[in-house]
């Protein structure tokens, strides 16, 4: 923990850890012994939009989720024969159907699922746990389950945020973070790695950029994929929901690094092609990229790795008057044919609002400067990131977009900035637990748009996510294209019912929906977004991802419940169909 004390009163945020085997241990985020806590400032800014004071933060509102696992209504439900066989697959040491293990792989990181899990609101658990080793393992329990039609999930590092990995109809869940994530293979005249699919975003890299050390390769190398759950998410979970990292500006999207994949369905092994580029009929990669384990369980990836060069990162921070004029500039950085820096991130006026105070920039000399060339807050926009790549490719790329920042009327910020935002990047969602303790909930969802309904898209959704009185509600791009780029909401107000909080979802998600905009840039669709699906990607071309189900898992048993809205009765579905045809 690196909080600074507080000058006034300060709230009683929980700094234990959790106790072993309870259910904070599950729903919180992360390290057990890292602790985060709004800072002064931002702690009196979140008193005054939420109408709280100093009372409110005197003790706990809600459960903290220290007492012990303990499911009597939700006993294993599978026959013992099954667990038998299951058990001569796996190993008798890696097979549970011990209450702790089944609800620590139940659900992921929406605020739904913590909500439920606080309020021991046990919807959905599996009947046993199984921890696979080896690709052959992983076929034989898919086999297995297609043949007795016994449902089938899998939890690679649970931070889904779309109730991609909940068990609805219980069954077996395979855990892949313990034994299924090592490198089957490192090719460095292709500049590629094959791993397991639960392999984690830290073993992966320490595994390439110690590559001269681990494979005696020439050079340090890097995936390019961080995301903000890097440190507790999977390859597979990366792969399965089309994920998209911090960086993928320039190293692009996960869909973009696979180069193939190797997949245990109910119909047999499938591998996709492994080639760089081929004609050869449709995508199979990316056919099955975006499935969320519903035609099988992916569990080899190859990956394009790119060189390891921190060494020519060259960091960048601007301020924009207002929001028009920075996605103008945005547009053109992205369209000017100069290269992409690896991260371009652009916050709106009220994220830059919250942002100058949780990376320390209210407290240095660039404040008092802003408002006295006239960057206004709640105006103002804040622009920052980093180049990578060559060193005279990773200047040049910074220099055009100094340029280009300069001719649009931007006031530089030094990388004072990015490097304080570098500093959290990974670590923000400790946060959510600490306020939660109060009843006070941060949530995200982000859709994917055009540049020329951005403008549009923003303030639509963002006028209906306001509706809730007394919230805070931020808005940034953090992936571009000469094309588009995404949108990132985050909303942070006063909640703590699971009811309450999905009917607030849902009304963002209608609001996305109708505006236009792809309902996920890259947290997938899961169960959660699942009823939207159909309704953006048209009722023919739905048809197509249905043709496929019935090809791989023509008995439902992969992923079912609702993942990406393949069994859902019609009657669950939103069909709001605004996707415009460009033609």
């Amino acid at each position: 923990m690196s909080n600074k004390p507080y000058k006034g009163f300060q709230p009683k945020w929980l700094l234990t850890p959790a106790p072993q085997g309870s259910y904070r241990s599950i729903f919180r985020w992360g390290d057990p012994n890292f602790f985060k806590y709004p800072k002064e400032s931002l702690y009196k800014l979140m008193k005054e939009t939420f109408q709280m004071t100093d009372e409110d933060f005197k003790d706990y509102t809600d459960d903290i989720g220290f007492d012990q696992v303990s499911l009597p209504d939700h006993p294993c439900r599978l026959a013992p024969e099954h667990i038998q066989v299951l058990k001569e697959i796996a190993g008798e040491d890696f097979v549970t159907t011990e209450d702790y293990p089944r609800l620590a792989v139940a659900y992921g990181c929406t605020g739904y699922d913590l909500l439920r899990l606080r309020h021991k609101q046990i919807d959905s658990v599996p009947d046993v746990v199984v921890y696979p080793d080896t690709t052959e393992q992983v076929e034989k329990l898919v086999g297995y389950a297609a043949a007795h039609k016994i449902p089938l999930y899998v939890y690679g590092g649970g931070s889904s945020v779309t109730r991609g990995v909940e068990p609805i109809l219980g069954g077996i869940s395979l855990d892949m973070r313990k034994r299924f994530n090592k490198v089957i293979s490192f090719n460095e005249v292709d500049q590629t790695i094959t791993v397991q699919a639960g392999m984690s975003g830290p073993d992966l890299e320490d595994a390439l950029q110690n590559a001269p050390q681990r494979f005696g390769a020439k050079r340090a190398y890097t995936c390019g994929h961080f995301p903000q759950s890097f440190e507790y998410s999977s390859v597979g979970g990366w792969t399965v929901t089309r994920g998209a990292g911090q960086n993928s500006t320039y190293y692009g999207t996960i869909a973009d690094i696979v180069l193939s994949q190797k997949y245990a369905t109910p119909i047999g092994r499938i591998v996709t092609p492994h080639n760089p580029r081929e004609a050869t009929g449709p995508d199979l990669n990316q056919i099955m990229m975006g499935s969320e384990g519903t035609f099988g369980v992916l569990t080899e990836v190859t990956l394009k790795v790119r060189r390891w060069m921190p060494e020519n990162r060259k960091r960048f921070s601007y301020m924009f008057k207002n929001w028009e004029i920075a996605m103008e500039a945005a547009r053109e950085m992205m369209q000017c044919e100069c290269g992409y820096s690896s991260v371009f991130r652009l916050s709106d006026p009220e994220e830059t609002h919250l942002m100058l105070k949780l990376y320390d920039v209210d407290e240095t000399p660039l404040a008092p400067m802003l408002d006295k060339f006239g960057y206004a807050d709640m105006e103002r926009c804040l622009f920052l990131g980093f180049t990578d790549g060559e060193k005279g490719f990773s200047k040049n790329v910074a220099r055009n977009i100094g340029r280009i920042a300069r001719k649009f009327g931007a006031m530089p910020m030094t990388g004072f900035v990015t490097k304080s935002w570098e500093k959290g990047r990974f670590n923000d969602p400790y946060l959510r637990d600490t306020l939660m303790d109060f009843s006070v909930i941060t949530d995200t969802l982000e859709c994917s748009v055009n540049w020329s309904n951005m403008a549009q898209v923003h303030r639509d959704v963002r006028e209906v996510c306001h509706k809730l009185p007394n919230t805070i509600v931020t808005t940034h791009m953090s992936h571009c294209y000469p094309q588009g780029a995404n949108l990132y909401f985050i909303f942070i107000t006063k909640m703590n019912d699971a009811a309450e909080f999905k009917r607030y979802h849902t009304t963002i998600l209608d609001a996305i929906q109708r505006s236009g905009a792809a309902i996920s840039h890259h947290h997938g669709i899961g169960k959660m977004f699942a009823p939207w699906l159909e309704g953006y990607i048209g009722e023919k071309e739905y048809g197509v991802f249905r043709v496929l189900k019935n090809y791989f898992d023509p008995d439902y048993t992969m992923n079912p419940g609702g993942t990406i809205g393949l069994d859902l009765k019609p009657e669950e579905k939103k069909f709001l169909n605004t996707r415009k045809d460009y033609r």
